[in-house]
């Protein structure tokens, strides 16, 4: 599978691992603190050729992830759940440690998020729905997240994220009762 998008990536084994899965070009962040010549390759990138977001699914990779994407517009998300990135002893996440084809359904499933999106889903949903504030919170946002591409996030960013993609009611609704009737069985 060639890709003609940059994927961004973390680090050096996240390139050898995404080497494997695709064939595609990377840039690196070399870890959290993104600086301006990265962020001006990747701008470069972007401009020429476009730009796929590839970071591990923890916090450091959702913080990368936020950085780029509020000083490079435009980029496309992939997302790997993080039940898919685990190193086999448990004792890491990342991208180094997700199966090719776990890699290759992330990047085909890749999306552009878009902040100015009109406001569809309510944070009063997303309680009502059992996604914020309950005892199953996490998993269910984790499997919401899954059904809707998006990844997993905190309950705060949640909303955002439902906002950033565009998810309609509909999605949101459909998704929600695929985790419903899989809990249920």
């Amino acid at each position: 599978m060639k890709i003609k998008e940059i994927i961004v990536v973390e680090g050096k084994d996240d390139t050898v691992k995404v080497k494997l899965a695709v064939d595609a070009d990377t840039i690196e962040t070399r870890g959290s603190a993104v600086n301006d010549s990265v962020i001006d390759q990747i701008r470069h990138a972007q401009a020429t050729r476009g730009v796929i977001i590839l970071t591990d699914p923890d916090y450091p990779g959702q913080r990368i992830r936020s950085l780029i994407a509020d000083k490079v517009p435009g980029c496309r998300h992939a997302f790997l759940p993080k039940s898919e990135a685990i190193e086999k002893h448990g004792r890491g996440v990342g991208i180094e440690y997700a199966s090719v084809e776990s890699i290759r359904k992330a990047l085909r499933d890749a999306q552009y998020m878009d902040k100015e999106a009109a406001e569809q889903i309510t944070k009063e949903d997303l309680v009502a729905a059992g996604l914020i504030g309950g005892p199953d919170s996490k998993t269910r946002r984790e499997a919401v997240g899954q059904k809707l591409k998006i990844g997993y996030v905190n309950g705060k960013q949640l909303h955002k994220r439902l906002i950033m993609f565009q998810i309609t009611r509909e999605q949101f609704a459909e998704a929600l009762m695929e985790v419903l009737e899989e809990e249920q069985s």
